[in-house]
């Protein structure tokens, strides 16, 4: 499932930059770069995953991506409308961080 989720993510990446690029802290600079890098990282990070030899390697992988995007996570919340279905929605995805990185977890761990 994490390689799915992380494989379709990463294509999106690449064909509709435009749908993560407000998620980038402008601290960090050109969005659009870390997009697509994230995008390609995602992509790279799956087919870790996906390939028995290298399972274990690509649960690393996932792990450091999910807890690299934390920042992109939490700086929705100053971009967000103050509206109770945007800010609904940011504050529901900031959690869902935890799960994913504990499945990531137990892939690099061989469980």
């Amino acid at each position: 499932m994490l390689v799915a989720a992380l494989g379709g993510s990463g294509v999106i990446h690449l064909v509709r930059p435009r749908t993560y690029e407000w998620l980038v802290p402008p601290e960090l600079g050109d969005a659009r770069r870390w997009v697509l890098a994230s995008g390609v990282a995602e992509i790279g990070t799956a087919a870790l995953m996906a390939a028995p030899a290298t399972r274990r390697a690509g649960g690393w992988a996932a792990v450091g991506l999910l807890v690299g995007f934390l920042p992109a996570h939490l700086h929705t919340f100053r971009v967000v409308p103050r509206e109770p279905l945007p800010i609904t929605v940011a504050a529901l995805r900031l959690p869902l961080q935890v799960p994913m990185i504990g499945v990531a977890l137990r892939v690099a761990r061989g469980r």
